[in-house]
């Protein structure tokens, strides 16, 4: 028996075989859930479908920023389990011109874009999945960076999106915290992911962590699926409203 036998978890965020949201969906399996993986648009559904495949998760459509799409969702999800255990939100964006020059080049568009997509998003599915994750001890867990704390280069508006995101995780742990359910988010180091290649500069960073970092190296998206595990796990089942870091120590380091 995993230590997630039996649970329904919902994945959001999969983009290809090397998303976190991908690390964590496999591990989850391999410890006993059963899984719902979504996606937004049919270039993401052609490479969703077969990771999904293979650990016979479900596949459905939801662009997080349509309510409806998120109540039909929840809807579905209603019917096939009737109910959620443990809800992954692993999606950010923000168009690439936003992330070039300083926070001042930002748009009001291209802002209201970033937040909603990569925070408002997690708000709005928990709004949805509250009467599907109230008192089955349920989790929901966000994916954060370190730019939400400091000023990291090219990343701009994305940094706002993640500090807005961070807050959210904390006033939605008392939000839900009446009906049980646990609400935390990792900031992972930096990985090379579908969204990492929108940020330019993105190798010179992962070679300042790996130089700076306590432990010398970058981390894999396998550990931080190792560390969702134990957030959404039994394990942690005193643990909400955290940040908790996976970055080798980074973010202990001074200059």
């Amino acid at each position: 028996m995993g230590l997630l036998a039996g649970k329904k978890v919902v994945v959001l965020g999969v983009a290809n075989e090397k998303s976190i949201a991908w690390a964590i969906a496999r591990l989850f399996h391999a410890e006993g859930a059963e899984l719902l993986l979504t996606y937004a648009g049919e270039a993401i559904e052609k490479r969703v479908r077969p990771l999904a495949e293979s650990i016979r998760a479900t596949v459905a459509p939801c662009n997080v920023t349509s309510d409806e799409e998120i109540a039909t969702l929840m809807s579905a999800i209603d019917e096939r389990w009737g109910g959620i255990d443990i809800l992954i939100h692993s999606v950010a964006f923000a168009d690439k011109e936003e992330l070039k020059g300083s926070i001042l080049s930002t748009t009001r568009q291209g802002f209201s874009m970033a937040l909603d997509i990569s925070a408002y998003s997690f708000i709005a599915l928990l709004k949805e999945a509250q009467p599907l994750m109230a008192g089955r001890n349920a989790v929901a867990l966000a994916m954060s960076y370190y730019g939400a704390e400091k000023v990291f280069p090219n990343y701009n508006v994305m940094g706002v999106a993640k500090a807005a995101l961070e807050a959210s995780v904390r006033y939605l742990a008392v939000g839900m915290g009446e009906d049980g359910v646990r609400v935390n988010a990792i900031s992972a180091g930096p990985i090379k992911t579908l969204a990492a290649a929108g940020v330019a500069g993105f190798n010179q960073i992962l070679s300042t962590v790996e130089e700076r970092a306590p432990l010398r190296r970058n981390i894999t998206q396998e550990e931080v699926a190792k560390s969702a595990l134990y957030l959404c796990s039994d394990l942690a089942s005193g643990v909400t409203g955290e940040v908790h870091y996976v970055d080798a120590g980074y973010h202990v380091t001074g200059i």
